[in-house]
């Protein structure tokens, strides 16, 4: 019986080239939201260390700026970590996603992988998968200077928090939004895609409007779900 010959080098290394290559226009986009959390989290009384160490270990912009919106001295761990826990709860159809392309990992490697679930890296292992195969060191190239980039705007936006003052007079709070609109945009499909889109944001914006919390988020991925799943019986029906 043949064996399967490893990988060479200069293929692993093109693949790590290939998905750093692939993230960085998101790197670019990246610096200036990590900026802003940094300015955020000093303007409400964390150190430099401490920031820092929430994006390296927590690594959820989402999240980490609902924490800097209800953080008070001293801070309400439970209401902190129930509130991550509703905005981050996507993350489990998002996992279960792409774990469904991650033949050529290993099971160590699949769970190292979700350990670094971002939006913007999801959407960019989903694009590939959908047009290759989706390899672990593919996967590593687009995380590696995603993730410095995060930590690392981060701590410059935490040293730079007081002459920043506010990332809203600037303009800075835009480019969190703005990165979310384009990765959206990466996967229209059509007129389905509008509809799901149209209902998870009036479902957000309604229990942003009438229930306090972040509860608006769960609200809002519940109602796209709803619909995806409607209009894919309705296809399936027609069919």
């Amino acid at each position: 019986m043949l064996q399967q010959s490893r990988p060479s080098s200069e293929f692993l290394t093109g693949e790590f080239l290939a998905g750093m290559r692939a993230i960085f226009p998101l790197v670019v986009a990246v610096a200036p939201i990590g900026l802003v959390f940094g300015a955020i989290s000093a303007t409400k009384g964390l150190s430099v260390l401490e920031t820092t160490l929430m994006s390296a270990l927590v690594f959820a912009g989402g999240s980490q700026f609902v924490a800097m919106d209800i953080w008070a001295h001293p801070a309400s761990w439970v209401g902190v970590g129930f509130a991550t826990l509703l905005v981050n709860i996507r993350h489990v159809l998002m996992s279960a996603s792409l774990g469904m392309k991650m033949q050529s990992f290993s099971t160590i490697k699949r769970y190292a992988a979700m350990l670094f679930l971002a939006d913007e890296l999801w959407a960019m292992a989903e694009f590939r998968a959908g047009s290759t195969r989706l390899t672990p060191v593919w996967y590593a190239g687009i995380v590696a200077p995603f993730y410095v980039a995060w930590v690392g705007s981060s701590l410059a936006g935490a040293l730079l928090g007081v002459f920043l003052g506010d990332p809203a007079v600037i303009g800075l709070d835009f480019a969190f939004p703005a990165v979310f609109v384009v990765l959206v945009m990466g996967f229209w499909k059509g007129p389905e895609t509008g509809a799901i889109l149209a209902a998870s944001g009036i479902a957000a914006v309604a229990v942003h409007h009438f229930v306090p919390g972040v509860w608006y988020i769960a609200a809002g991925a519940l109602a796209g779900l709803v619909m995806a799943f409607w209009k894919g019986g309705v296809q399936e029906q027609a069919a």
